[in-house]
């Protein structure tokens, strides 16, 4: 990087005071969350002096000449090779990503799932296991019932927020405790230092899948959880036109689930790595409203007489306010209800009935989304297991986007009086 101040060779002085913040700034430190997503990770000066990083396209990278190649490899030089091992703009986005969690290192995969996958399978061999509290996304519990148990690595869910249960559950073959928080869709609350407390003194890794959370609101890798991992198709893209995922933690940890990704090539493509970087630049701004919207709706829908129960951690009512309270920003965008004396039936005219949000699966983007769980994803699932997992008949997700929070209210209630 450039700077006005004289060049000093001596190795021992300090850097210029510009280069010294500039260095901050791209690392994210002391600076405030909405500097940090928009500068952090970029170089001052770009390629062609412009403002944006570059789309760079090439799927191969060359060298010009022998030694070339040979100081590539044995310097680990910061530069790319072939388009399934890195890109440009990856590197930027991760580093991005690495700041906003307070992360030595980021992998980015092309989805949440991927990551998620690359990171069981890079940490997991045969005859060692993996415990989950079991508010989980269904299919990261599909892959291990299913999947990661044919290749020998045993899988075990706890009640959630049953840190004795946890802890019980933990044998000399645990080698991983995973959790997500909040939980998707009841948004249960893990004390995080706790979780982490419980794999330090058991010598297990604890991964938090922090999707709905975002760094903005909460930062699980301060507490001492080891890794942290988002689907970036949610808020961090947050326009709903991506699809990627992302591991943040230390060097040591992330290396070899750098290392299979290369393998497995689970990549994402450079326009979307450019689609992420510049979502991110509005991360903070778009979580203010996200966090409003969910706290003012949840709110509403508490004191409607057609609405039975709302899962909202915002809520003094919600079983983990206090641990919400105590280590959030805020509590998100996504908000349950429960539709009082109402079949499934009668639950799906409520979500036709909205105007404003749009029915369909995911959440964290601009435009609000609403379903019905029980036919958006448990559809195939028994009644017992339905009722295993806590989704009921009469169950609405909301995922607030960023519309005007009076337009929200004044739609779901035109929707609740049908």
């Amino acid at each position: 990087m450039t700077s006005p101040e004289p060049h000093r060779s001596s190795g021992s002085s300090p850097p210029p005071p510009s280069a010294a913040f500039d260095a901050a700034l791209r690392s994210g430190r002391g600076v405030g969350p909405s500097t940090a997503a928009v500068h952090a990770g970029e170089a001052r000066q770009k390629l062609a002096d412009a403002i944006t990083d570059p789309i760079v396209s090439a799927s191969t990278y060359t060298f010009s000449d022998t030694r070339a190649i040979l100081d590539f490899i044995e310097q680990d030089l910061p530069r790319e090779e072939y388009g399934r091992y890195g890109n440009p703009g990856e590197r930027v986005v991760e580093a991005k990503l690495a700041a906003l969690d307070g992360g030595e290192m980021a992998v980015l995969f092309s989805t949440g799932m991927a990551a998620l996958v690359g990171v069981l399978m890079a940490h997991l061999s045969a005859g060692e296991e993996v415990v989950f509290f079991d508010q989980c996304y269904h299919r990261s519990r599909e892959f291990c019932r299913r999947h990661l148990t044919r290749f020998g690595v045993g899988f075990r869910e706890v009640k959630t927020g049953d840190y004795d249960a946890m802890e019980a559950a933990i044998s000399p073959r645990t080698k991983m405790v995973v959790s997500e928080s909040p939980t998707n869709p009841h948004l249960s609350i893990v004390d995080c230092g706790r979780f982490a407390d419980i794999g330090r003194r058991h010598g297990v890794l604890t991964l938090i899948d922090a999707t709905l959370c975002t760094p903005y609101n909460h930062r699980p890798l301060a507490d001492g959880v080891d890794l942290v991992l988002h689907s970036a198709t949610k808020y961090l893209g947050g326009h709903n036109d991506l699809l990627a995922g992302v591991v943040i933690g230390s060097r040591e940890k992330l290396e070899p689930v750098r290392n299979l990704r290369g393998i497995m090539g689970g990549i994402n493509s450079p326009h979307n790595c450019y689609l992420l970087e510049r979502g991110l630049k509005t991360l903070a701004l778009r979580m203010e409203r996200h966090n409003a919207n969910g706290l003012a709706v949840a709110r509403f829908l508490e004191a409607h007489p057609r609405v039975e129960r709302v899962y909202y951690p915002g809520l003094e009512s919600h079983p983990y306010h206090t641990v919400a309270t105590e280590s959030m920003r805020g509590y998100g965008g996504l908000v349950t209800f429960l539709v009082k004396d109402a079949d499934w039936q009668q639950t799906s005219r409520v979500v036709d009935a909205a105007r404003i949000l749009r029915i369909g699966p995911s959440l964290g983007g601009v435009e609000s989304l609403i379903e019905q769980p029980l036919v958006m994803s448990y559809w195939n699932y028994s009644p017992a297991e339905r009722q295993t997992f806590g989704i009921g008949d009469n169950m609405i997700r909301l995922a607030l986007g960023i519309e005007d929070t009076a337009d929200l209210i004044a739609d779901l209630g035109r929707a609740l009086e049908r």
